[in-house]
């Protein structure tokens, strides 16, 4: 096993106007290109992602061109909507409980963007930015947190990337009920499955481009969804073992810190990056990994940098 050393960077961009957000993700945003489909590279694709954007999430429609007018391509402005963005497909083990919602991210370490985000676009939020300023997992100040895991599925459709999903419902909703409501009308470009959590309620449902959205009956996801994984795909996912290992453990940091919840094939990009613990109810998230944490809060918010070793000491993805 490789071991891997990763800053993490935790940053306040309050409505995104003020120069910092674009600061932090310009030198990313110089390769926007690449994420694009590539229809979403050409005027007529362009203007397709603007037009499911305007439609489906209005109220954000403001910050969108906040955020994208700080930026030179129109490649990159193109990439903010999420809305024609290749595929791509992660790890991720995450389960719920009212008020708590815990995961493991996986995913290859130097391509996961690292950046703990307070934001103030509609509401305050606190979460792990993906693809400019969409969200890994997150939470809002009404206490909603959500979080996604990739549904195992490698099938693709015309909708939105899901971390932009997750922005959205954070900016928008107060309650579960609300998300799940919200959630039901918009499309989704891969198969999905996103735990949702607020004090009093909690749920995982699976969502795609080819199926309704479907609650499951615990609150808690791996790497499938309604239909068994090939068998090579569980040798090399684990998918079903870490779904059983977290039914099992329920709501437990320790369980996500060892196998088989913590993964350590970084090199085929299924290591795990961070463990999330959100207790939204008091507003709280604490990033864990062997032998370390950090911990944000709505009222304590500390920009800064954490560099952590990743992988267990001795330990291998198969112990």
């Amino acid at each position: 096993m490789t071991r891997h050393v990763k800053t993490f960077q935790a940053v306040e961009i309050g409505d995104g106007g003020d120069g910092r957000w674009a600061e932090r993700v310009r030198p990313a945003m110089a390769g926007a290109a690449d994420w694009l489909t590539e229809e979403g590279r050409t005027p007529e694709g362009a203007a397709r992602a603007r037009r499911l954007f305007e439609e489906h999430m209005p109220e954000l429609v403001p910050a969108l061109d906040r955020l994208a007018g700080q930026l030179p391509s129109p490649e990159a402005r193109t990439l903010l909507t999420l809305a024609a963005v290749r595929p791509f497909f992660s790890g991720c083990t995450q389960i719920g409980r009212p008020g708590t919602l815990l995961r493991n991210y996986d995913y290859a370490p130097e391509h996961c963007e690292g950046t703990i985000v307070s934001s103030r676009f509609l509401r305050p939020v606190i979460g792990m930015q993906e693809a400019g300023w969409g969200l890994l997992d997150g939470m809002n100040d009404a206490g909603l947190a959500v979080s996604l895991t990739f549904g195992g599925r490698y099938v693709h459709g015309r909708g939105f990337a899901i971390p932009l999903v997750l922005r959205y419902l954070l900016e928008t909703c107060e309650t579960v009920d609300e998300a799940l409501e919200r959630l039901r009308t918009l499309p989704i470009a891969i198969p999905q499955n996103v735990t949702l959590v607020d004090p009093d309620r909690t749920v995982t449902v699976h969502t795609g481009p080819d199926i309704p959205l479907t609650e499951t009956q615990d609150s808690c996801a791996a790497n499938h969804q309604h239909l068994p994984v090939p068998d090579e795909q569980e040798q090399v996912t684990r998918t079903q073992a870490r779904l059983a290992a977290i039914q099992a453990a329920g709501v437990d940091v320790a369980a996500m810190l060892r196998p088989p919840l913590y993964q350590c094939a970084y090199d085929d990009w299924l290591g795990t990056v961070y463990t999330a613990q959100y207790r939204a109810d008091e507003g709280r998230v604490t990033y864990h990994w062997p032998g370390q944490s950090w911990e944000h809060s709505f009222d304590g918010f500390s920009p800064g940098s954490l560099t952590v070793t990743l992988g267990l000491s001795g330990g291998s993805d198969d112990s």
